[in-house]
């Protein structure tokens, strides 16, 4: 019982540290700035590209404050709902193998970014049911495409077995 314990939280806190590094590198205003100019969203590169920065933090910008705010929060929200969901669906398996580890942990980051999306849309200066779903879905595909890495990370900090 305590190995089990140790065990789910190497995984979920391996999983965490892969999304926060994800969130920052990605996230960041430089980052953010540079995407539009330097890619082009009509090849899957660029649209992989402009994806990752779809957890887009700033420190300041001309953008209304509630906006600063709701994104801001949006990357927080990311690795919190990842700590969140990582512990509900992550940790050791009993059947399965890392297969089923990797899967689960994957989904455990698609969910978060939905969720993430979802919670922050309300927050905007004119939020609005739409926009929230609109949010939810772009968090929900950011997820699917980059909740591999997050998985593998996940799997690989499931030491031992």
């Amino acid at each position: 019982m305590v190995l089990t314990a140790a065990r789910s939280r190497t995984t979920t806190g391996t999983g965490i540290l892969a999304a926060a590094i994800l969130v920052l590198a990605f996230g960041n205003p430089a980052y953010v700035d540079w995407v539009p100019d330097n890619t082009n969203p009509d090849t899957a590169g660029g649209w992989f590209l402009r994806l990752l920065a779809w957890p887009a933090w700033r420190f300041s910008s001309e953008t209304p404050l509630r906006d600063l705010v709701a994104a801001d929060l949006k990357a927080i929200l990311l690795i919190a709902f990842t700590a969140v969901f990582l512990a509900t669906f992550g940790g050791p398996r009993k059947s399965g193998g890392r297969a089923s580890q990797l899967l689960a942990n994957w989904a455990a980051y698609v969910f978060a970014a939905a969720v993430a999306g979802l919670v922050a849309a309300f927050l905007l200066t004119n939020p609005s049911l739409l926009g929230a779903f609109q949010e939810a879905g772009t968090g929900g595909t950011y997820g699917l495409f980059t909740g591999w890495i997050i998985g593998l990370a996940a799997v690989a900090g499931a030491r031992g077995d």
